[in-house]
Formats: C-alpha cells, sequence, structure tokens
C-alpha cells in the first residue's frame, strides 16, 4: 500500500545534488520566494498571518517582507549571508523568513530556550552576520568577542522605542528578487546536539517545496485550510509542517505565542481552524479542559501528530467529541525537511503501531549492521531516501559523510518496514534495551504508560544490572498522585513480563529536553547512575 492510492500531482525522476536520481514533484516553484510570490497570486486578499489582533492579507505580507529584504540590503548583506533568528512566535517571524527569501540569504533558527554557550557555538559555525532576537533575551546573548562574525544585532520589542526591527522593516519595498538556485540553502536548522555539538542540517529551497507539497497533497489543503502553529517555529515542525505548508496551498497560519489549551481551544473554536500539527501530549492537555465540550471545534478535520505514539485512549476520546477529525501520525526529522511518512487518516486506528506510510516519493528500507538491506518485517535501521532529504551538514563534511549513502540518510532509529509498506519505530540505537539477550524498545513501554489515566509522559532507560547486563527503569511524570506498583501492574496487563519497569521514579516535574523539545535521555541516564 502506497499514496499512489490518492490523487496525488504526478511525479518524475530527477538528478539532486549531484549523485542523487530521486522522484520530485516537476510542477513547482524554484524558490520559496516563487511560492510566496505564487500564494499571493492566488489568495492575495485572503489572510495569511494572524497572531494577536494582527492580520495580515497574502499581499500585505509579501508587502512587508519586501520592505525587511530592503533592510537587510541596508545591511550589506549579499545571497548566501546567513541570518540568525531567535525568536519565540509571534508575526514577525514568517515575515523575516520571506524577506530572508527574497534576497536570497539563509536563515538560521535557533531556539528562545538555548543558552549562551550554545548560541555561541551555533552563530560561529554558521558565520550569521546578522542576529535577529527577542529584546528580552539580551543577557543571553554572547560577547560580541565570541562571535566576530555579527556584525549587526537587531533587537525585537514589542515597544516601537526599544525595538531596532522597527527601524530595518521600515523601508520602501526592495526591487525584484535575488535570483537563487533551487538546490542553494535557504535555511540551517541545528539538529539537537543529544551528544556531542550539534549539526547544521541545511534545508535547500527544493527540500522546502517538496516536502510543502507532500503536506499539502497527502492532506489535501487548499486555500480555505487554516492552521494553528502551536509548536515553536524555531523547529521544523513549526517551520516547514505550519509556516511553509500554508504558503504552498495559500492557506491562513495563525500563530500562537505560547501553547497553552485553555487559550489554543478558544483560539482553535474562534478562527474555525482546520489543520494543525502537535506532539500527542498537547491533544491531551486539550483534552482534559473542563470546557472542552463548549469549544465548536466542528472545522477540524486534520490533526497531525508526531514525536511520540497517540494512546488509543486519545484516539477514541477526539473521535468520539469530534468525529470529523482525522488523526494522521507524521514521521520525519530535521534531515528530511520534516515528513518522511504520513499515515492515511483513515487508517490510524487500524494501524496505531505505525507511524505511516513512506511519503510520495520516499524510499525507507531497515538495513542491517553489514549495510545490506533486511527483508520485509524485520528490524535495523531506517534509512530514508526522498527529495526531502537534505543535501548534508553546514562545514561539517565528515558528519555528512557519516550520515548519508547514495542519497540515503541514516536515521539511527530502529524501525521496520512490512509487507504492505507500513513503517514502525521501535527506539533510538542509543536507547534500546538488553536485559539478559532480550531486546526491549523502550517507545513500545513509553506508549503504554501513556495509556495510564495519570500518565502525562515518560521516559525508559537501561539500568545497569551486573548478571542481566541491562534492566526497565521509568521516569514517570503523572499528574495526580499515583503509586509505582500501580503503574507496574498497568505495565503487566498489556506487556510481556521482561518489558515491565522494574524500578520506577514518579515525578510530577516535566522531563527535561534540549533546545528542540527532544527528552534528554543521557540526562536521565547520569542521574540515575550518578555518573
Amino acid at each position: 500500500m502506497d499514496w499512489s492510492q490518492h490523487a496525488l500531482p504526478p511525479m518524475r525522476l530527477e538528478p539532486r545534488f549531484g549523485d542523487r536520481v530521486v522522484p520530485a514533484f516537476p510542477e513547482r516553484p524554484g524558490s520559496l520566494w516563487a511560492m510566496i510570490a505564487e500564494a499571493v497570486a492566488q489568495n492575495g486578499d485572503g489572510e495569511a498571518l494572524i497572531c494577536g489582533h494582527v492580520r495580515l492579507s497574502w499581499r500585505q505580507a509579501a508587502d512587508k517582507a519586501a520592505r525587511i529584504a530592503a533592510g537587510f540590503r541596508k545591511l550589506g548583506l549579499k545571497r548566501g549571508d546567513r541570518v540568525a533568528v531567535l525568536l519565540g512566535n509571534r508575526i514577525e517571524f514568517p515575515l523575516i523568513l520571506f524577506a530572508a527569501a527574497h534576497q536570497g540569504l539563509v536563515t538560521v533558527l535557533l531556539s528562545t530556550r538555548q543558552q549562551k554557550p550554545e548560541i555561541a557555538y551555533v552563530l560561529t559555525d554558521c558565520g550569521a552576520k546578522v542576529l535577529i532576537h527577542e529584546a528580552a533575551l539580551a543577557e543571553r546573548l554572547p560577547d560580541g568577542r565570541d562571535i566576530p562574525d555579527v556584525v549587526n544585532r537587531v533587537a525585537m520589542d514589542d515597544d516601537p522605542q526599544l525595538s531596532r526591527f522597527a527601524v530595518l522593516a521600515d523601508n520602501a519595498p526592495a526591487p525584484a528578487p535575488v535570483d537563487v538556485a533551487e538546490e542553494d540553502t535557504a535555511m540551517i536548522l541545528y539538529t539537537s546536539g543529544t551528544t556531542g555539538k550539534p549539526k547544521g542540517a541545511m534545508l535547500a529551497h527544493c527540500n522546502i517545496i517538496h516536502s510543502s507539497t507532500v503536506f499539502v497533497s497527502c492532506l489535501q489543503l487548499t486555500s480555505a485550510d487554516r492552521s494553528i502553529a502551536a509548536v515553536p517555529l524555531g523547529h521544523v515542525t513549526g517551520v516547514v509542517a505550519n509556516i511553509t505548508t500554508m504558503i504552498c496551498c495559500a492557506g491562513t497560519l495563525i500563530i500562537m505565542p505560547e501553547f497553552k489549551a485553555a487559550d489554543y481551544l478558544r483560539l482553535a473554536a474562534r478562527e474555525r481552524v482546520t489543520y494543525t500539527v502537535m506532539v500527542p501530549a498537547m491533544y491531551n492537555l486539550c483534552l482534559l479542559q473542563p470546557d472542552f465540550d463548549s469549544h465548536d471545534l466542528s472545522s477540524w478535520r486534520i490533526g497531525g501528530f508526531g514525536g511520540a505514539p497517540m494512546p488509543v485512549a486519545t484516539i477514541e476520546k477526539l473521535k468520539a467529541k469530534i468525529p470529523g477529525l482525522k488523526l494522521m501520525n507524521c514521521y520525519g526529522s530535521t534531515e528530511t525537511t520534516s515528513p518522511s511518512t504520513i499515515m492515511p487518516g483513515e487508517l490510524t486506528a487500524s494501524h496505531i503501531d505505525s507511524v505511516g506510510l513512506p511519503c510520495p516519493g520516499a524510499r525507507i528500507v531497515a538495513m542491517g549492521v553489514d549495510g545490506r538491506e533486511l527483508p520485509r518485517g524485520e528490524i535495523g535501521e531506517l534509512w530514508i531516501q526522498s527529495a526531502s532529504v537534505i543535501k548534508g551538514y553546514w562545514n561539517n563534511p565528515k558528519a555528512t559523510a557519516e550520515s548519508f549513502t547514495s542519497g540515503f540518510w541514516h536515521s539511527g532509529d530502529l524501525g521496520s518496514v512490512d509487507a504492505d509498506g507500513f513503517v514502525r519505530v521501535f527506539d533510538r540505537q542509543k536507547d534500546m534495551i538488553n536485559r539478559g539477550g532480550l531486546k526491549i524498545y523502550s517507545a513500545e513501554v513509553e506508549s503504554v504508560l501513556a495509556g495510564h489515566p495519570a500518565v502525562v509522559e515518560s521516559a525508559i532507560l537501561a539500568k545497569p544490572c551486573p548478571v542481566l547486563g541491562e534492566r526497565v527503569h521509568a521516569v514517570v511524570v503523572t499528574r495526580l498522585p499515583v503509586a509505582g506498583e500501580e503503574l507496574r501492574a498497568w505495565c503487566a496487563e498489556r506487556l510481556s513480563d521482561y518489558k515491565v519497569p522494574e524500578t520506577l521514579a514518579v515525578t510530577a516535574e516535566p522531563l527535561p529536553r534540549n533546545a528542540n523539545g527532544k527528552v534528554l535521555k543521557r540526562q536521565l541516564r547520569e542521574q540515575l547512575t550518578g555518573t
């Protein structure tokens, strides 16, 4: 089974990044700015961006972007120069991306959760010439001597007297956009860095356009669709699944400065939202709101999710409360410019253990340790090939050579592809637990724990054991008091005995996460072992 059974644009094989040949959509804009221009032509007076009381049409958004582009030109920026963005979710975020695309610049997306040493490393590694940042984060910025390439810092504040960005944006619109090649880098997003230094994934214009077209085609989005950006815009999900996908369909992007379930429900009802992508915990938090049923969410038709399994109980509750909502699992990464698989909404409930089918034009295989493809159904490292796979890491040929083979990206995820094409992801290679020769995938145990009504989230770790090598330990975040033995009993009813956590740490504190929101299991392991 694959997406060919759905009505999709035609594809053809094309060369990409020199040595690759991948299926691509032949009818496509040649750059990110060209895609914006198409949105203006298609739906110029339609709403493009909404944030708080500010509402911009596509024509207005493009005009504001061209004015910011003129400001970039005044700063002396030229095609290929890097502009670093350290902003939360606000309407200026996409406008800066649009303006950079107009000038052929490369935007480097930073997380507002990053600290001074992390920010200094990224700015130095990418050689950014301009840093646009929240004024409130000024104390977190590195000293000038530590980031010598950054010649302009542009503070953004809601108070025009304190905002240098207001000056940057106060220009006559820049003339014709700068020509770029579609394989030129449009954005650099630094990977999580759960081990070692983060790597700058180079997202080319063609990668972003392909991924956006995949979302629009598989989810059947149109200019009538309205999406809430409830996840950080500086993450690949925020920038691709939200911003550029809404450009591609000329729809409306509604920006939440910060996710709060009560605010989300009010906003979704008021703005008649049709589409969003969130992590499962965000859906759960919405369902826990006592006034959930008072909100009219009947227009909400597509609920994308990823990053963790969706508990069956959550699927059933959402189906009962919003019958027209299709939940669609999306599996991807920064290196694949977001989507690698998408689960057709009508198949989610019947394939709850799968992350979906490979996206149109994508090839996903499970590889053995000898670098050979494994038979269908067997577990190995997932390698992914598609027009969405990036060309490599900025300024890091060694990491690029280690992670990419003939256009396939080595995901580091252990998974399988069954005879019908459904992809399953069991664990990160480094997170798999080996208990006396029995393999335990943490994602499976975490999924079972997620179904308990008191559990918010959990992390499964390997606890060193002199006899068995490793045993199963769980760190469980709860919203209600619950005994560890109750959680063990819950797991014992649903898992093989060797998979049941033998020790648990129950807490009300959220799990530690890195700047991209991924759980820092390394930190939890250090706390467990005291090293």
